[in-house]
């Protein structure tokens, strides 16, 4: 699904900050006119509620490290966060507990299966693997300090909301749809427990990473998520920290191995850049020092990702520079080489 013949947009230097103002307005703009037409995909439909989204809807969000915020189309439009909440909450609970707790009791390694795989966790004799699947995604929240469920999703809620900039509240409608259809989740967590990966109620675990991907927000609110990442764990609207610059960096480790599940090798190698996606239609990248992007189009493919917001993302990671591992040549360089 990712678009990988781009010959007609020019490629930007990879070295430095992003371009000026009128530029990334205009790119941004681009970006939406691009693919707004495009109509593959499908809305997903194993969760009622969201098999209500027009398919139509489409924005795109880019929030740069010093708050400035570059957007078209409909990034005031709220929809649930679903999965993308995943990368938060990984984030969160290693600033709680640590790196290396979270490492050990949830693993980093990508199981190259679906998200929501059990055969992944017997493979693994149990192992989650990572935050960034169902069966990761469980166990990490399992890990929240709390003293009650109730307390131990408070917490979530108000992480989160640090990350936004602003109190995030949970779409009480999506949250009843997905509790009368998350069997899958409640299966798996049982699997975890009977490999002794729990030590609160299984279900209780269920119900807050139920109540977590409910939460609404925006393609603006995901961008400056994105950015609070990109710029060691400081929201650029409030300026609070709210990880570590230790903790951004393993998030975003993290997200560009796993992010985009069994197909976060295709989406490093053509775009580099960390991000996560979600059933809801959301993306969320993250481009270090420079910015986080975001888009929103519910048309997914068959792994559950955006048609509209990969490309979207590779258009953009391309015109503004922000693959991580693209670079040009330094100028003392070339001209060393040209007197040889």
């Amino acid at each position: 699904m990712f678009e990988t013949d781009l010959t007609d947009v020019e490629q930007s230097a990879f070295t430095g900050g992003l371009p000026g103002e009128e530029r990334l307005e205009a790119l941004v703009a681009g970006a939406l006119r691009r693919y707004a037409d495009l109509d593959e995909g499908q809305v997903a439909d194993y969760i009622p509620v969201l098999a209500a989204a027009d398919p139509r809807w489409f924005g795109v969000a880019l929030v740069a490290v010093d708050g400035s915020t570059y957007a078209a189309g409909e990034v005031a439009r709220t929809f649930s966060i679903q999965s993308i909440s995943k990368a938060f909450v990984f984030a969160l609970v290693c600033e709680a507990i640590g790196h290396e707790d979270v490492h050990e009791q949830v693993g980093v390694n990508n199981t190259g299966l679906p998200f929501n795989s059990v055969m992944a966790v017997e493979l693994n004799r149990g192992s989650p693997m990572n935050s960034m699947v169902n069966a990761g995604a469980l166990a990490t929240t399992a890990l929240m300090p709390g003293a009650t469920p109730a307390e131990q999703w408070e917490n979530i809620r108000t992480g989160l909301s640090r990350f936004a900039g602003r109190a995030l509240e949970l779409d009480g409608a999506v949250y009843h749809s997905e509790i009368l259809t998350n069997q899958r989740n409640k299966a798996i967590a049982r699997l975890l427990e009977s490999y002794g990966r729990f030590d609160m109620d299984p279900l209780d675990a269920v119900d807050i990473y139920t109540r977590q991907c409910s939460l609404a927000v925006n393609a603006t609110d995901l961008a400056v998520m994105g950015a609070t990442l990109a710029d060691g764990g400081v929201n650029p609207r409030t300026g609070e920290q709210v990880v570590s610059a230790e903790v951004a960096r393993d998030t975003l480790a993290l997200l560009a191995s796993c992010g985009l599940y069994e197909r976060s090798g295709e989406w490093l190698f053509e775009i580099g850049l960390p991000a996560k996606s979600g059933v809801s239609g959301g993306i969320v990248a993250v481009s270090p020092g420079k910015g986080g992007l975001a888009t929103f189009s519910p048309r997914l493919d068959t792994a559950g990702n955006s048609v509209r917001g990969q490309r979207a993302c590779a258009y953009l990671s391309r015109a503004l520079g922000l693959n991580l591992f693209a670079s040009a040549a330094h100028p003392a360089a070339r001209t060393t080489k040209e007197n040889r």
